[in-house]
């Protein structure tokens, strides 16, 4: 099958198990926020950022490595080396953090024993992993996600129903990591788990790594020194509500971009020396992006009120501006790891370590200066600097190797989101119209949507049969 038909099954399968998948983690986002104080939301996210801002001393690069250093003719001896240098970083690295919890008060010891356990299972997964994803086969992958969402879900909402507090949310970690290792390495596995050693494969490899690590430190660092920094200074609570706010800002993500990034990753590393195809691809995926994120981002900064007192309850209200500051930054990030993966895939990826330090250095400046001046509302406005910073570099040096038109990419879905959002509010605030909650969502949200639509109909009429061409390559069927 040839790289094009591969994508586009990939992202089809993806396409679908990301909307199975949204579907059923905001059903669980909701019942847990309805069924668990928000306290308890702050552990288990400081726990999991402290996991997560760590992870890659254990990955080390070897992900990317695997994807565009692996000799041709040698993925065999390739997943074997990749496979025994996982299981020692981690090894190492797991001992680290289980010392580490010995300092932390006993919830949040707790949660970091039970989280390096089960993302150490996890570790041992990612050779099939990424033997998938370099190939562009991304059935199991998007399998896994649904079978995950759903055993998560009951098995989380069901222990919360019975008053098990925050073992709630641990036992997602637990159930994922199983999973993972029985579609992986059970009944007709991916790959036999081996140990193997190439001194030539292993040189190359942690070559690449180490270029690598440094950058995937700062991404873990921008996507976690946020949450670190509000649990620490402004408690278990304000992280709770904060996180919240992240995560169903997070879900316009998950929908489309996060897919499609899973799929481009393999298909921009195997484009690398062809700069039209690379640049065709970047442009599609990304325009994409741009036209869908901003209507789902858009409609949800719109409804957010109604939809946290229809949805949450009124207690979750605090969250409220971080929600809609956030939705920026979960709208832009995803075409920020486009640009990111071109980098990498280019053989640049000092590039993106140089942009990813200069925007830690804008996010720890903006935490230090509004986080405590505005709480939660201050580090979103951090957040959003920070990427807007990082876009800005990100984009100029990917000129190096593919060529776009951010003119194209962005003004009309910008005007477009404008237009409706004005156009919804204004009605809101001028007609009389009734106070539910449920009458005033579905009246900003038909106005946004019918009017973002139509800006798009009529200035991009003569792109709507590419358009289509381009859904039809993400969409099943």
């Amino acid at each position: 099958m040839s790289l094009a038909r591969r994508s586009v099954t990939s992202s089809a399968y993806n396409v679908t198990a990301n909307i199975i998948q949204v579907a059923v983690l905001l059903g669980r986002s909701i019942a847990l926020a309805r069924l668990l104080t928000p306290d308890l939301f702050g552990i288990y996210v400081f726990a999991s950022s402290i996991i997560s801002l760590t992870r890659p001393l254990a990955m080390f690069g070897l992900q990317g490595a695997f994807l565009y250093r692996t000799p041709t003719g040698q993925e065999e001896q390739a997943r074997r080396v990749h496979f025994t240098l996982i299981a020692l970083f981690g090894a190492v690295w797991a001992m680290m953090l289980a010392v580490m919890a010995l300092f932390f008060a006993p919830e949040v010891r707790t949660a970091l024993w039970v989280m390096v356990g089960a993302s150490y299972v996890l570790l041992l997964t990612q050779t099939p992993r990424a033997s998938l994803t370099r190939n562009v086969w991304f059935r199991r992958l998007a399998l896994l996600q649904v079978v995950t969402a759903v055993a998560t879900t009951i098995v989380a909402v069901g222990m919360a129903w019975r008053g098990f507090g925050l073992w709630s949310l641990l036992a997602t970690d637990i159930v994922a990591a199983g999973l993972a290792l029985l579609l992986f390495y059970g009944p007709r596995p991916v790959w036999r788990p081996r140990l193997g050693w190439s001194p030539v494969i292993v040189r190359d490899f942690l070559q690449f790594g180490g270029r690598v690590l440094g950058g995937s430190l700062l991404a873990q660092a921008l996507d976690r020194v946020d949450d670190l920094w509000t649990g620490v200074f402004l408690g278990d609570t304000a992280l709770g509500f904060y996180s919240r706010a992240y995560r169903f800002a997070n879900y316009p993500r998950i929908l489309l971009a996060k897919p499609l990034n899973q799929v481009v990753a393999g298909t921009y590393a195997q484009l690398t020396e062809d700069r039209l195809r690379l640049s065709r691809a970047f442009f599609r995926v990304n325009a994409l992006m741009v036209r869908v994120n901003f209507a789902l981002a858009g409609l949800l900064a719109l409804v957010a009120p109604e939809f946290i007192v229809i949805a949450l309850g009124a207690r979750w209200l605090p969250m409220l501006d971080a929600f809609r500051l956030m939705l920026v930054y979960t709208l832009l990030d995803p075409i920020k790891i486009t640009v990111a993966s071109v980098l990498t895939a280019s053989g640049a990826p000092e590039k993106v370590i140089h942009a990813r330090a200069i925007q830690l250095g804008v996010l720890l400046l903006g935490l230090a200066t509004m986080g405590p001046v505005w709480g939660i509302t201050g580090v979103a406005i951090a957040v959003d600097l920070m990427l807007v910073v990082g876009m800005g570099i990100l984009f100029w040096q990917a000129r190096r190797f593919v060529d776009f038109d951010l003119k194209r990419l962005f003004a009309i879905p910008v005007l477009a989101l404008v237009v409706g959002m004005v156009a919804a509010w204004g009605v809101i605030a001028l007609a009389e119209v009734p106070t539910s909650p449920w009458w005033t969502g579905t009246i900003k949200a038909t106005i946004f949507l019918s009017l973002y639509v139509a800006v798009l109909f009529l200035l991009e009429r003569e792109q709507i049969p590419r358009w289509t061409d381009i859904l039809k390559l993400y969409l099943p069927g």
